[in-house]
């Protein structure tokens, strides 16, 4: 059990949860024999639960993908890999704090491992900029990219974002330009490239550091041109009705994965990743390295072949 805050449809579950833990609690300190009633309120905690997830909406969904507890970009590097060095700049502009990223070793392996930051509290959140990237973030995590390129280092990548900034100054700056020569200069790295949303995956933002041999979502994060939020403002001038446009863009890690658009799924904790983080980054750990071994025979000119057939291959139309 986590503290809160809960989301509207956990706090059934944290309710019981918190009944059984005072329980606990209470047989321990009075020294009275509870088992037999702890062992009925948890099959009923069980039964709750798999009732509740069994049958989310695609709203909800995204709602756990923005779980102010989930784990981060930053959450994830510290749990799957050590020895993280940091890597900072554009070496034209700033250094944005939107786009974290550096060298690491994963089970004693070097890689280099990049995404978007979120925060925690206003004042985190403001300096990351909520997981929006602005050009230079774009431009810092192709440097990086093109370093690990050139030293042979595998990169993975870990996307969390609700979008790329749509400020004035991030426009002046070339933010389309970014993230379209990052597309373009991502098809000819010559190193595996693994990409996880490991909660928002929203429009370029997303894509300017989204282009790989192996994409992959956790189960509970979402992938789409645009958020929901932003989708209900243009189709029906109304934010509020998120919720449809939810259901009308199937953002969801099955969605997403019927339209052969990522290469698998990576199941989540019960009820979440934010539940158990460190069982969602060795689940996380596990699929990474499975991709390593399947893409290390390749050679450089094979991968390259590889990631462009691909995309050549996503979305269909007709005559």
């Amino acid at each position: 059990m986590i503290d809160g805050p809960y989301l509207e449809f956990e706090k059934p579950i944290m309710e019981l949860q918190k009944k059984i833990s005072d329980m606990k609690e209470f047989s321990r300190v009075e020294d009275i024999e509870l088992d037999s009633e702890i062992k009925s309120m948890e099959g009923k905690l069980k039964k709750m639960q798999d009732s509740i997830f069994a049958k989310l909406t695609r709203w909800q969904r995204v709602q756990l993908a923005r779980h102010p507890k989930r784990p981060y970009t930053l959450d994830y590097i510290d749990l799957i890999t050590t020895d993280f060095v940091e890597l900072h700049g554009d070496r034209c502009f700033a250094d944005d704090n939107a786009m974290v990223g550096g060298f690491a070793k994963l089970d004693g392996r070097p890689v280099l491992i990049l995404g978007q930051q979120k925060g925690r509290n206003t004042k985190s959140k403001l300096y990351r900029n909520f997981g929006m990237a602005n050009p230079e973030g774009y431009r810092k995590a192709l440097r990086l990219m093109q370093m690990a390129s050139k030293f042979n280092r595998p990169i993975i990548i870990l996307i969390d974002t609700p979008g790329a900034f749509p400020g004035i100054g991030a426009e002046e700056r070339g933010q389309a330009e970014s993230i379209a020569r990052n597309l373009r200069e991502m098809t000819n790295l010559e190193v595996p490239i693994i990409i996880t949303i490991i909660g928002e995956g929203a429009s370029g933002g997303a894509l300017g550091i989204g282009l790989g041999d192996r994409v992959f979502m956790l189960e509970n994060s979402w992938y789409s041109v645009i958020s929901p939020e932003g989708c209900a403002a243009i189709l029906w001038r109304d934010a509020a009705k998120a919720p449809d446009a939810a259901e009308a863009l199937k953002l969801t890690a099955p969605d997403v994965d019927k339209l052969d658009l990522i290469d698998g799924i990576i199941p989540e904790p019960e009820c979440g990743a934010h539940m158990d983080p460190s069982l969602a980054a060795e689940k996380l750990k596990k699929q990474i390295l499975i991709a390593l071994d399947e893409l290390d025979p390749m050679t450089p000119e094979e991968l390259i072949l590889h990631r462009i057939e691909k995309y050549r291959k996503m979305g269909v139309y007709t005559t």
